[in-house]
């Protein structure tokens, strides 16, 4: 009878464990859940809040100018029709073909774009480059609608104030310039578009990116390159790497189908800040071969004789 009594006893204590044991294992599933819901939800806050900090990465300092590398600039200060003062240069070549109006990427500012304005040179293409609000010298703070106003400030400046007929321009977008090269691009209708490294639009590129977050829902930004591209009816050439480390290669491909006719695609090498580098001559020929088809002919681009600054 003791025995049966200390049976009873000892599983009444096992019962007693298992039950607390279960409780503890149930408080600490909970505990893992909530920690991980609470975790998941403030990264998304964080991602609604402060997205725009995800989307640009401006420089103020300007690192280098033009004369750096021996070209001559003139320093321009654009008005843009909300009342802000963008900071540009205008690098003038000797007989040009034409203009190209550059639209940089969302980091640093126009001064790290010097490498492609030497090519640009070489090219016997001047190059008019500005950077965007809250960039640089420029006044204000960078939005998705204030990138395309200043766009729009900088093709006014080039046909407006320099004479230059729009069939003497060639528009060219670099990553997020690309959205808004190819929404100005529409717009007006320059002598050809250039998309270099750009995506199909901002939503696409997050949804890659945070695949476990609603992006598409949360998401500020649109810069729909693809639906811009989609109505531009001057000639494109989409430029693209396999090897682009940040905007796959099938976003290069997309836009090229949904671009009309006519239309080319370069494909290059290396990772997406120094593909056209290190692609070499392929990357300059392809340019030049562009360039050359819709530009062929046509008198050299007009200039104003004014110099708001010698570089």
């Amino acid at each position: 009878m003791e025995r049966a009594g200390s049976g009873g006893n000892i599983g009444s204590i096992l019962d007693r464990g298992f039950g607390m044991l279960k409780k503890r294992l149930r408080s600490m599933a909970l505990y893992i859940i909530f920690a991980v819901l609470g975790t998941y939800l403030t990264l998304a806050a964080v991602l609604f809040v402060f997205q725009s900090h995800f989307v640009y990465f401006p420089q103020r300092e300007l690192i280098s100018s033009p004369h750096d590398v021996g070209l001559r600039y003139d320093a321009i200060r654009l008005k843009t029709d909300d009342g802000l003062e963008l900071n540009a240069w205008f690098v003038p070549v000797e007989k040009p073909r034409g203009v190209v109006l550059f639209c940089h990427g969302n980091a640093g500012n126009m001064a790290d774009r010097m490498q492609a304005i030497q090519i640009l040179a070489k090219l016997n293409l001047s190059t008019f480059i500005f950077d965007y609000r809250g960039f640089g010298k420029s006044e204000g703070k960078t939005s998705e609608k204030g990138t395309y106003l200043d766009a729009v400030a900088a093709w006014d400046y080039l046909v407006q104030n320099r004479g230059i007929d729009p069939d003497r321009i060639i528009i060219l977008g670099e990553s997020l310039g690309g959205a808004v090269a190819a929404w100005l691009a529409q717009e007006h209708k320059p002598a050809g578009l250039i998309i270099e490294s750009s995506f199909t639009s901002l939503p696409d590129v997050a949804a890659d990116l945070y695949p476990f977050f609603p992006v598409r829902a949360m998401l500020r930004f649109s810069y729909n390159t693809a639906d811009y591209l989609s109505r531009v009816e001057s000639p494109v050439l989409i430029v693209h790497s396999c090897d682009d480390d940040i905007i796959p290669f099938a976003h290069g491909c997309q836009l090229y189908d949904v671009a009309r006719a006519p239309k080319e695609f370069l494909e290059i090498r290396g990772d997406h800040n120094t593909g056209f580098i290190m692609s070499g001559e392929s990357y300059v020929e392809g340019i030049d071969a562009f360039v050359s088809k819709y530009l062929k002919g046509k008198p050299d681009a007009r200039r104003s004789s004014g110099r708001d600054h010698a570089g």
